[in-house]
């Protein structure tokens, strides 16, 4: 029997987590440790990996607390408030905040400079969202779906975010929806395109295959809703 095996050439982290892995290497090879500000990376294995290297992951709790040393911050980027704390305690930030929600941040602050009304299309309490809502001192309003943005009371002008790792698809369809129903949308698409293009790269790419290996189960059924059966899960 013959077995074929490909890896998605796509596969892997993306350009803004290899930075702040590279960032982290190279501290943890002149001083034997770092703190991370939160997972460097949503994926067990790698933390893992840098952790036996000195990598220190602490949470906000710990990080109010800490005096006098270097802290990285990850990809996903922090809120103002972070920067002021990391002052405030002498903390050296070293800052691997991905440039592409560095705009987002500058964009979305801008935005509440103009006093707009800010609507963020992402997921509560994630990291990034909770550095976006820090350019707003926590006054814009965070929604996953459609459903959830119309239960608020909307103004005649929308000024429309996204998290940088969303669906453009979902992000044009509720513009779309909104502007349908009377609203006038100024739409800000800063979604990350190498991230946002997988799902249609990955598509493409397991179409060509009998059997879908990953670690990450819930993506893939979502990708492929009536072909579960090809999914095999495995732990790396």
């Amino acid at each position: 029997m013959y077995l074929s095996v490909r890896i998605d050439p796509n596969s892997g982290f993306c350009f803004g987590v290899i930075y702040a892995i590279q960032m982290a290497e190279d501290i943890l090879e002149e001083q034997g440790y770092l703190y991370c500000l939160g997972d460097i990376v949503h994926n067990d294995e790698e933390v893992n990996r840098l952790e036996k290297k000195g990598l220190r992951i602490i949470g906000h709790e710990q990080f109010e607390g800490l005096r006098n040393e270097a802290v990285l911050i990850r990809a996903h980027g922090e809120p103002p408030s972070t920067y002021q704390r990391a002052m405030e305690n002498n903390l050296t930030l070293i800052d691997a905040s991905c440039p592409v929600v560095l705009k987002l941040q500058n964009r979305i602050k801008s935005s509440f400079d103009r006093r707009e009304k800010i609507f963020i299309y992402g997921k509560h309490g994630h990291a990034e969202v909770l550095g976006l809502l820090g350019q707003t001192s926590g006054e814009a309003i965070v929604f996953e779906n459609l459903d959830e943005l119309l239960r608020h009371e909307l103004p005649t002008n929308i000024t429309l975010y996204s998290q940088t790792t969303k669906s453009t698809e979902s992000f044009y369809s509720i513009k779309n929806e909104l502007i349908s129903r009377g609203f006038a949308v100024n739409a800000n698409d800063t979604i990350c395109r190498q991230v946002s293009n997988r799902d249609k790269d990955l598509r493409r790419f397991a179409a060509q295959f009998d059997q879908i290996v990953n670690s990450f189960k819930v993506k893939c059924s979502y990708l492929f809703p009536t072909h579960a059966d090809r999914i095999v899960l495995i732990e790396l």
